[in-house]
């Protein structure tokens, strides 16, 4: 169980360590972006598959996250991802990272895919 929970602390740490490399101009911008997605995605209480789900709803947590986190670091410049793990861990040892920008955002884009969701059924549905 203790390892568990190392593996937990690290991939918060590693999330954030992306979400810092997100915001980094020395990063390429298809890595800034599939870092923004997968920080939104591992911070969003929406998933692709309802946590309600037997087996397959947690399945996508611990695949998807994970994927895109990996994905991500491999396309960080090796110096960039160093001073990002360096921020991250010391923003966790100080507190809880916390950015109310981020967390509009994630907001925003939920509510617009909600609405292009309903623009799409209410067109499927008046045919």
């Amino acid at each position: 169980m203790q390892s568990l929970k190392q593996v937990a602390r690290r991939l918060k740490k590693e999330t954030y360590a992306v979400y810092l490399a997100s915001t980094d101009r020395r990063v390429p911008w298809y890595a800034r972006i599939l870092a923004g997605l997968t920080v939104a995605y591992a911070f969003s209480p929406i998933d692709l598959i309802p946590d309600f789900i037997p087996i397959l709803g947690y399945l996508d947590d611990l695949i998807i996250v994970p994927l895109g986190i990996w994905l991500v670091l491999k396309m960080i410049p090796p110096q960039v991802l160093a001073e990002c793990r360096e921020k991250a861990a010391a923003e966790i040892e100080r507190e809880k990272p916390i950015n109310q920008a981020a967390a509009a955002i994630i907001i925003v884009i939920w509510i617009g895919l909600g609405i292009l969701a309903a623009i799409l059924i209410k067109q499927i549905f008046k045919r």
